[in-house]
């Protein structure tokens, strides 16, 4: 099937056309990488598995993805509009389920909720030069109930080391494949503050770190979404946290606690210069004291195949990769 597509390309005068050439140099990679995919699916399917193992151990419940929603993170970076318009409503494709795993712990008595949920970011093609950025991605959500900072950071570092321990034990053979020396990190993880990394390294600090550090680490105290909470004794700090890769891998996962009290969301969101109408019915369950304190983070399931199989590029360790201002073949 593969030989006859190709051969109709190749005859066709339109071969120059960039679009058609990259149909043909994609499918040309699915002859040469078909060992490698295979092994990258192997690896991927014990990743998962080994994080629903690790977390279903320690309790936590898992929910379903929320796709559309008339509320989503709001990730002002973005430039593009990720909605559609149904039945006289306005809905947005999940950026990340941050609103609604707050939600879900105020309509449930769980204490720590993940699942594993499909993001849709339209992010400006110059990203494309990051080799690590997608228009779509997994990432397994979670959120634990009136946790801290510490308290999260604590378990994702065992989270981790239990999936990286389980994946170098399972797929010995695949990680071979990639020439993949795996190791298994130490804990606790080393920490840095964003403002004391500046200070140190510039405005790069993030990817000066990672390319340096042996070890994955921790940058907590960015200023961001309205969602992550301000610390009540140094305003203008948060209590957040990036989890980043060595090797020059970057951001793993990225979480914070909560704020979950109105006058302060609202105060916050007007500061950020968005509008709250577009939190309605968010807004309603904080004014009415239904939100509670909780930690949480998403962690990039490609962005972590991309680290344990040591691929420089994310588009690589995905079947149909999004990559920003690539031309979508699948």
């Amino acid at each position: 099937m593969l030989d006859t597509i190709k051969k109709t390309l190749k005859s066709q005068q339109s071969l120059s056309n960039k679009k058609e050439k990259k149909l043909l140099k994609y499918l040309n990679s699915q002859d040469i990488d078909i060992e490698k995919r295979t092994a990258l699916l192997r690896i991927q399917t014990e990743v998962l598995k080994a994080l629903h193992d690790s977390l279903y151990s320690r309790g936590f419940i898992q929910l379903m993805p929320v796709i559309l929603s008339p509320i989503t993170d709001p990730l002002n970076h973005s430039v593009y509009d990720a909605s559609i318009h149904y039945s006289k409503q306005q809905l947005q494709l999940t950026k990340s389920m941050i609103l609604h795993k707050q939600l879900a712990l105020s309509m449930s008595r769980a204490e720590g909720i993940y699942i594993v949920s499909p993001n849709v970011r339209l992010e400006t093609e110059e990203k494309e030069q990051s080799l690590r950025h997608l228009l779509e991605f997994s990432q397994v959500d979670i959120e634990l109930r009136h946790a801290s900072q510490n308290d999260f950071m604590t378990l994702m570092e065992n989270v981790i080391v239990e999936v990286l321990k389980h994946v170098k034990s399972q797929c010995q053979a695949e990680l071979a494949v990639f020439e993949s020396n795996l190791i298994i990190p130490s804990r606790p993880f080393p920490r840095y503050s964003s403002e004391s990394a500046f200070n140190r390294y510039g405005r790069d600090f993030e990817q000066i770190l990672s390319d340096t550090e042996k070890s994955l680490f921790w940058i907590t105290d960015y200023k961001r979404e309205f969602y992550d909470k301000e610390d009540p004794n140094r305003p203008g700090h948060y209590i957040n946290y990036d989890l980043f890769y060595p090797e020059g891998f970057n951001e793993a996962l990225s979480g914070g606690e909560r704020e979950y009290e109105y006058e302060v969301i609202l105060r916050k969101l007007k500061e950020r210069n968005q509008d709250p109408s577009a939190f309605s019915s968010y807004l309603k369950f904080a004014k009415k004291g239904k939100l509670f304190p909780s930690a949480g983070g998403g962690l990039g399931v490609e962005r972590l195949l991309r680290f344990i199989t040591k691929q420089a590029n994310i588009a690589d360790v995905c079947l149909f990769p999004k990559v920003p201002g690539e031309k979508i073949i699948f």
